[in-house]
């Protein structure tokens, strides 16, 4: 028994023991139950003095709950939102594309969510430290992740820094991208032929933006515009974290609002704008029998798998700076109803724009099929009779064009081809899909040049991108940092800045003339297989290499409730069976479609998929075995003890918190020891305390323990303490 505890030090002075345990225990301040992190065992029912955590500990925290929720809203609310979403839901049956994703998010979003929010906040570590913690020898997990969100911050970045381009690009009349550029020739002056043969959008984005290179093969140099705005970007986000939480937390306020301020302006300026509900009512009208695809389930799996930000570790950075008793449950249903409203809100958006971006398209269609139709009636190829009566071509419909196209097509029946008339359908016009950057730098921006005040809408849509991406970014970066400042002593402020450069100059590479297509590659390969093999790895370790019952247990002794019990079920079934389905289906389809990229060919001024050379496709393995090595290399390590198991790194905060604890405990169990279970009854010869036992009552249960994998727990038991 300890030499200065209170026991000792009383026999010692051969005072009377008549106390009894309410006796001492009125001495004793009350501790809230919910400030627990570890329940100290005992009868069911009856109240025991708990351990209290320590609320200084050493680690930064939020200042906030507000901003903590932002952080974690502004990760998880990205670019994928805009112009991932509304593209799936379009090709997808509209609004039946709801049902799969809605029903996925809750069987397989929020448990997830909440499981990296839980580990995250119990054990206050990056993501490396959670996984060695929880079990050692799935290690690597944490380092995959950590690759991951290397290798997405790469090219992630980029993206922003074409925002900015088209941000500043912006501050003019007319916007450089309403009107095709015209070439004088001596005397003459014609119209560019590549942007005469595609748009005026199409050829900004291509040509005078990225200058791209008809194939990847050709590097072109690198573009000197793209390279300015990757650096401006690098240095924004740079400036955002490199205080930690300290600077990000406030960066946070303005970027996670900011685009929900200018989501709202656009969606009522675009109700206002012709055609605009053609466009949501296309969008929303179901299509049921696409819910019986399965492509249709597997991409909504994806999204909902990517929309949440799991596996990249940028979710368990920043709970891990919560306190311990945070209400975590209500977290991940909070941010993943705002994810999911905030995706049917960009839709709208979208919708709005793009149907009335339809609507004069399909005016211009009629328009210019109109004037053929006149000149074949001047030169007598058609017949006045195969013109309605009501027709007026001053003042042509669109119904009245297709009326007059049905009549023309079924009396020349034989010749129609050679006329090159046009339907001019507005259903067809709509259903062209479009998605990423074609969604938002060539879709969008036509459709703002018809705005009035075209320049202020532009400023604010790639003002919004700049947002969106700047808030992915700041997790993505923190999911790097977190993990490595735990485990080293190391500057933050010195290794945020290193991390920012060296990414700069790996960066270049998709700032080349064919830079376009490295970001394509690596979105493609560098995170959809390696992160879903992460997620099931982390699922797995906690729900059957720890346990579902166990990790129930801590929940509810962190949280103060127990969770519902639906989700031992979806930890332990459902979603590893959702995941394996997922990772299956990644698979096959990355076998069965052949590897490549949309090149944009400047002759033809069109896109044409082309396949990977082989030293590309090698590249594009590469980063996935890359992504991936961290796994077995630290599985095989530990398992032949050629690796520490990661114990020794446990931060400073962390053994303090630890060591209160078992203090806390030394005291408790000494008041149990001598006072027995009645009032003047001797001590047993053993200690009070009962082990926890499982739900089921017939296994003693174990604390969260960093070496649970081998079976030897880093912490001694406090029952073996005592003689």
């Amino acid at each position: 028994m300890p030499k200065n505890s209170k026991v000792t030090q009383r026999e010692q002075s051969h005072e009377h023991v008549t106390e009894s345990v309410a006796d001492l225990l009125a001495h004793e301040e009350p501790l809230d139950y919910k400030s627990s992190s570890l329940n100290v065992g005992g009868a069911a029912g009856k109240k025991v003095p708990q351990i209290e955590v320590p609320e200084n500990d050493g680690r930064p925290a939020w200042n906030s709950k507000l901003q903590y929720i932002l952080a974690q809203v502004g990760f998880s609310v990205g670019l994928g939102n805009v112009w991932r979403f509304p593209y799936l839901c379009q090709k997808n049956g509209g609004g039946a594309y709801l049902v799969p994703y809605f029903i996925l998010l809750l069987i397989i979003g929020i448990p997830l969510f909440f499981l990296e929010l839980a580990v995250g906040q119990k054990i206050r570590r990056g993501s490396i430290g959670v996984w060695n913690y929880v079990c050692p020898r799935l290690g690597g997990i944490g380092m995959s992740s950590l690759m991951v969100c290397g290798f997405v911050g790469l090219y992630y970045n980029v993206i922003i820094g074409w925002s900015i381009f088209y941000f500043f690009q912006s501050f003019q009349y007319p916007l450089p991208w309403s009107d095709c550029p015209i070439r004088k020739n001596g005397t003459l002056a014609i119209v560019e032929p590549e942007c005469d043969k595609s748009s005026a959008t199409t050829y900004f984005w291509y040509r005078q933006t990225l200058n791209t290179t008809s194939t990847i093969a050709e590097s072109g140099g690198l573009n000197i515009k793209m390279t300015l705005s990757l650096l401006v970007a690098w240095i924004i986000v740079c400036l955002a974290v490199i205080k930690g939480i300290a600077s990000s937390g406030k960066v946070m306020y303005f970027s996670s609002l900011f685009p929900y301020v200018v989501l709202f302006c656009f969606l009522v300026r675009g109700l206002m704008l012709k055609g605009s509900v053609d466009g949501i009512a296309h969008m929303f009208t179901p299509k049921l029998e696409k819910m019986l695809e399965p492509q249709v389930w597997r991409e909504a799996a994806t999204q909902v798998f990517f929309a949440l930000g799991l596996g990249f570790g940028g979710v368990i950075a920043f709970s891990s700076y919560n306190k311990i008793d945070n209400n975590c449950h209500f977290d991940a249903v909070l941010v993943s109803v705002i994810n999911f409203l905030t995706s049917i809100l960009a839709t709208l958006v979208v919708f709005a724009v793009l149907g009335f971006k339809a609507n004069i398209m399909n005016e211009k269609c009629v328009v210019e099929n109109a004037e053929k139709i006149l000149g074949y009636l001047n030169s007598n190829v058609l017949s006045h009779d195969l013109i309605p009566p009501h027709v007026n071509f001053s003042h042509l419909t669109t119904s009245d064009y297709a009326e007059m196209y049905g009549v023309i097509k079924t009396v020349k029946e034989d010749s129609f081809p050679l006329l090159g008339l046009e339907p001019c359908a507005l259903e067809d016009e709509l259903n062209k899909a479009v998605q990423g950057t074609g969604l938002a730098f060539i879709a969008f921006t036509e459709a703002m040049t018809h705005f009035p005040a075209s320049p202020f809408w532009s400023v604010m849509f790639f003002f919004m991108l700049i947002n969106l991406g700047l808030g992915s970014m700041i997790g993505t970066m923190t999911g790097i940092t977190t993990p490595v400042l735990d485990a080293y002593k190391v500057q933050k402020e010195l290794f945020t800045v290193c991390c920012c450069i060296i990414a700069f100059l790996c960066g270049l590479l998709f700032v080349q003339r064919s830079g376009n297509y490295f970001v394509t590659m690596f979105d493609d390969y560098s995170a959809g297989l390696p992160l879903t093999v992460v997620v099931i790895l982390e699922n797995l370790s906690v729900a059957w290499i720890y346990g579902t019952k166990r990790f129930m247990q801590d929940l509810e002794d962190m949280l103060g409730f127990r969770p519902y019990i639906i989700y031992f079920y979806l930890w332990k079934y459902v979603s590893p069976f959702c995941l394996i389905v997922l990772i299956s289906a990644t698979v096959i389809e990355m076998a069965i479609s052949p590897p490549g990229y949309n090149a944009w060919v400047q002759e033809l001024a069109q896109e044409r998929f082309q396949s990977y050379p082989p030293w590309a496709l090698a590249m594009c393995f590469a980063l996935i075995a890359v992504a991936m090595l961290p796994l077995p290399v630290v599985f095989i390590a530990r398992h032949f003890n050629l690796m520490s198991d990661g114990s020794n790194k446990l931060s400073v905060s962390y053994h303090k918190s630890m060591m209160k604890d078992i203090s806390n405990l030394e005291e408790q169990d000494e008041a149990r020891f001598i006072l027995g279970g009645k009032p003047g009854e001797a001590p047993s010869s053993g200690p009070a305390r009962k082990p926890f036992l499982t739900p089921g009552g017939n296994k003693p249960m174990d604390s969260l323990s960093p070496n649970i994998c081998y079976d030897s727990p880093l912490t001694t038991p406090v029952a073996q303490l005592y003689p």
